[in-house]
């Protein structure tokens, strides 16, 4: 299962997705630590499981709270991402 978090306008599509299955499987959640402007937080899904999401006040604006990661289309490079060990997160912009 996929969790999209972020926004479509004008510009573009801007969304980090997660595959909430994979992200269970991490006990250790480096992403959290590894987000500078630290949008991410812990939650319980709905198969109480513990997983990451955006924080509800940067859903709509990822573009910008990600902005310091430059994030580039097609390439593992915000920091999150990169901090995965099961590639769960990816983005499009």
């Amino acid at each position: 299962m996929f969790a999209n978090y972020g926004y479509k306008d004008g510009s573009g599509d801007f969304f980090i997705s997660i595959d909430t299955a994979k992200c269970a499987q991490c006990e250790a959640k480096p992403c959290i630590k590894a987000c500078p402007e630290k949008i991410l937080e812990i939650f319980t899904d709905d198969y109480d499981d513990e997983v990451i999401g955006v924080k509800e006040e940067h859903r709509k604006k990822v573009k910008y709270s990600c902005g310091p990661c430059k994030p580039i289309t097609g390439k593992p490079n915000l920091s999150c991402q990169k901090s995965c060990p099961f590639a769960a997160i990816t983005h499009s912009w």
